[in-house]
């Protein structure tokens, strides 16, 4: 089945310039190293993805970030040692020249070095991955996104393999930064992933969420926004009179009450006005100013 639904490299170089006419970045993924020569130096790609399968094959890693390319690394089935592992064949490959010989010992020390550091933070972003088609809810474990981007103060994102559009959308809210999700033209189609892959109108409802999301994030600063501030008064309430208060009769809790509209005096007030005279007569059900 591979085989058949394999593209050929002429296919390629027609989809690159397709995304060059939409204004679309060109994407694809190299599981082996002729294909990463290809991606690199025929195509020109300056961003690559390792993907989950390939994280602990660390020479393809080590070739990948001998590339100089921006890099998105999936997580799937990893666990944080073997992640920061892979980090330091990363930062090894970015900061040392070829007559640097790789060992277990070098990339560990690239990857706590001030230079191996500064270039994974320069070039890489990390995405959870749960590797299952479909993944079950249970084991989406979205919280470990926030866990990757502080145990290695990177950028994170992540790469969905659930059915439908929720946790993708939900990982945004969470902070991601990128989102991975196969699509497909018919979830019935032959092959392992278009049971948990879009359909091309699912996929536009996933984005245009998404959006949406990121809009309503804002800036986290809270006060009243823009369109609330009409409804303030609305909304809120005013010490009214709750019968007629003459002028120099006494404000008491018999004649107080609080009701809308929040254009008067503040029930903030209540106390401080108990016990003072009234300056003028206030007629039952009338809002109450000072």
């Amino acid at each position: 089945m591979l085989s058949r639904l394999e593209l050929s490299y002429e296919s390629h170089h027609k989809l690159i310039e397709y995304c060059a006419e939409l204004g679309i970045e060109f994407l694809s993924t190299a599981f082996d190293s002729e294909s990463l020569d290809f991606l690199v130096n025929d195509l020109g790609l300056k961003k690559l993805k390792i993907p989950s399968g390939e994280l602990t094959n660390a020479p393809l890693v080590f070739e990948h970030a001998r590339t100089g390319c921006d890099l998105i690394v999936s997580t799937g089935m990893a666990t944080l040692a073997e992640i920061e592992m892979a980090l330091g064949v990363i930062a090894f490959g970015y900061t040392t020249d070829k007559n640097d010989a790789p060992s277990i010992d070098a990339f560990q020390s690239a990857y706590f070095s001030e230079q191996g550091q500064q270039a994974l933070k320069a070039k890489v972003t990390i995405l959870h991955c749960t590797t299952e088609y479909p993944a079950p809810m249970a084991d989406i474990n979205l919280k470990a996104m926030d866990t990757l981007a502080t145990a290695f103060n990177l950028p994170a994102g992540y790469s969905d393999h659930s059915k439908g559009i929720t946790i993708p959308v939900a990982a945004v809210a969470r902070g991601a930064c990128i989102i991975e999700k196969h699509f497909t033209l018919d979830n019935n189609m032959e092959g392992p992933d278009h049971n948990a892959s879009l359909e091309p109108d699912e996929l536009t409802d996933m984005v245009n969420a998404i959006r949406d999301v990121e809009l309503a994030l804002g800036d986290g600063v809270k006060g009243p926004r823009l369109s609330e501030i009409k409804n303030k008064a609305i909304a809120r309430k005013s010490l009214v009179a709750a019968k007629t208060i003459k002028a120099g009769e006494a404000y008491s809790a018999a004649n107080l009450t609080i009701k809308r509209p929040g254009n008067g005096a503040s029930p903030y007030l209540y106390w401080e006005l108990l016990g003072k005279e009234a300056l003028q007569d206030h007629a039952e059900g009338e809002v109450i100013f000072v």
